[in-house]
């Protein structure tokens, strides 16, 4: 019985997701400010960070110190190119962009980066009320030198974004069970060099 109901419950899902895409489609845009950020470049704004495009994804990750934004990140990791031929695509934290860029190249990350520092942005974007550096995204569009908000999300365990907690699920691991770690190399016992100086 339990089986039939996971079968109705993907469905009912599966139409809810389409529902909700059209009310993203829908849903009036609003003006906001024309931010200021930071890259390994030097400065630069909102407006800039749009390049050829005319739609803009910010990623709002909360940094290098966040294993589960470095999850989510991974994963969007694979799809920039095919993201980038639509819309801009940036990934956004407070982290200075040095610490962006070493932290990126360690991943194999292949966003373009831009920091926020903690600023106006983040305070006023996030997605949440009382919070100045939550994980999520918001996607903007632009109408001359305007710049206009159109949708925002929040991440978190079992949202929409990321698949990883859906295939978690598959095998009955819930997310009580399991948490995202930077590496998942275990030491062995006995190390056959001796282990000195190892790290792990």
């Amino acid at each position: 019985m339990s089986r039939e109901k996971i079968k109705e419950i993907e469905l009912q899902m599966f139409e809810l997701g389409k529902e909700l895409q059209t009310l993203m489609r829908s849903v009036d845009s609003f003006e906001v400010t024309n931010y200021e950020f930071e890259t390994e470049f030097g400065p630069t704004t909102m407006l800039d960070l749009f390049g050829r495009h005319d739609k803009l994804l910010l990623i709002h990750n909360m940094g290098q110190g966040c294993r589960y934004c470095t999850l989510w990140a991974d994963g969007f990791n694979g799809f920039v190119p095919h993201l980038e031929s639509a819309m801009s695509v940036v990934l956004v934290s407070k982290d200075s962009p040095e610490i962006q860029r070493r932290f990126a190249n360690s991943r194999g990350w292949r966003f373009r980066l831009a920091s926020h520092g903690g600023g106006a942005y983040m305070k006023e974007q996030t997605k949440m009320d009382d919070y100045s550096d939550m994980p999520g995204a918001a996607t903007y569009e632009r109408d001359g030198d305007r710049i206009l908000r159109k949708n925002g999300c929040v991440f978190g365990p079992g949202d929409l974004y990321c698949p990883v907690w859906n295939l978690l699920g598959l095998a009955g691991i819930g997310e009580e069970d399991w948490t995202p770690q930077f590496r998942y190399w275990s030491v062995p016992e006995q190390m056959e060099d001796g282990g000195e100086n190892l790290q792990d």
